[in-house]
């Protein structure tokens, strides 16, 4: 039978001597008494995730098609109750049903950002499309401040670095290597924002927008469309972000340290094209990743860690080695990597991945 949440907790909490073997066992059963709790936590927050879409997909649609009939008066109090009552609704069901509560809350904020746009539209103010999306990250970091709820958490998660690589795009567009560059170092300090046995749920958002993006961040600084790579800029725009790696890990942020000099050059090997070395500390950072995980405890970082190597391979072999075969014999050493290098590699991720989640439940 598999663990749940609370009884990982109670193993952690006997382990440390806060709990005795009687007290634990009589929380298990209280707990397993109640099974129907957890069979409608699912359809619960399905119904919510996509309520809260189909509800404010359908107020965009209507003032969307309204627009030009509505006074400049009246859309701006539209936009105003928009956001007044979504955050308003969240009040209200925030002890009577907290799940309904966190979702009127996110589509307060969602709502913030479309009111910001119309804002600017009906007022003609000069268009400067950065700042509107710092405006929505300064009022989900108040979201944050005010809620401390993990969509809050996400949409600042997203947004300030948006705002920062479109205002950097906007102001210095052909140096687009360091901004992508700054990006992975983002991507990086989310994803090993959890340490072991962390649950927080905002640490788990933070680690999932970072594992998504971690991939196509690296692949667009290693891609040769940017040549510029301006090292004093680069060093000075991650010190924000080695800042944010030290409050989440404390004496751990070292290894965040570390990662940024990788990051650095490996921006530095594909701005000058020299691209075995390229593919070699792209390995090298996966493997890394890896080691990382193990290091920790953290799984996704072995998963994603696996899966960069995996890609690495890949384009080493279809930009170096595909091109010097023969046809017929490049298809069958790519056959061969796939299903033999493939195996290997998902054998030995499997069993790392079984080491740390034996390790964290001893």
């Amino acid at each position: 039978m598999a663990s749940t949440p609370w009884d990982v907790w109670l193993q952690r909490w006997q382990r440390a001597g806060l709990l005795d073997a009687e007290v634990a066992a009589r929380i298990r059963e209280f707990e397993q008494s109640s099974p129907e709790t957890t069979r409608l936590r699912w359809p619960v927050l399905v119904a919510l995730v996509f309520g809260g879409i189909l509800l404010s997909a359908g107020v965009l649609l209507f003032v969307a098609a309204h627009w030009d009939n509505i006074s400049p008066a009246a859309r701006m109090a539209i936009v105003l109750a928009m956001v007044a009552l979504f955050h308003g609704t969240g009040i209200y069901a925030a002890d009577r049903f907290r799940a309904l509560s966190i979702t009127m809350h996110a589509l307060g904020t969602v709502a913030l950002g479309a009111g910001i746009g119309l804002a600017g539209q009906i007022f003609n103010v000069q268009e400067h499309w950065p700042t509107g999306i710092l405006l929505w990250a300064i009022g989900s970091l108040a979201g944050v401040w005010l809620l401390k709820q993990w969509p809050q958490v996400a949409m600042a998660a997203v947004l300030t670095p948006a705002w920062f690589a479109s205002e950097w795009g906007e102001r210095y567009s052909r140096h687009g290597k360091m901004v992508h560059a700054w990006l992975l170092l983002v991507a990086i300090t989310y994803l090993t924002a959890r340490r072991g046995e962390d649950g927080s749920t905002w640490r788990k958002c933070l680690t999932w927008i970072g594992g998504l993006s971690l991939i196509p961040q690296a692949i667009a600084v290693g891609l040769p469309e940017w040549r510029d790579l301006e090292a004093i800029p680069a060093l000075l725009s991650s010190l924000p972000v080695l800042a944010l790696a030290w409050f989440l890990r404390r004496e751990a942020a070292w290894m965040n340290l570390a990662a940024a000099v990788w990051v650095l050059i490996y921006a530095v090997l594909s701005a000058e094209r020299e691209w075995i070395p390229v593919y070699a500390w792209a390995g090298l950072g996966s493997v890394g990743l890896v080691a990382w995980g193990i290091f920790e405890s953290r799984a996704e970082r072995v998963n994603v860690g696996m899966a960069g190597f995996v890609i690495t391979v890949m384009f080493f072999y279809f930009s170096t080695l595909m091109d010097k075969l023969d046809r017929s014999l490049s298809l069958i050493v790519l056959g061969v990597l796939f299903l033999g290098g493939g195996w290997q590699l998902e054998r030995l991720r499997r069993r790392l991945v079984d080491r740390i989640q034996k390790g964290g439940a001893q």
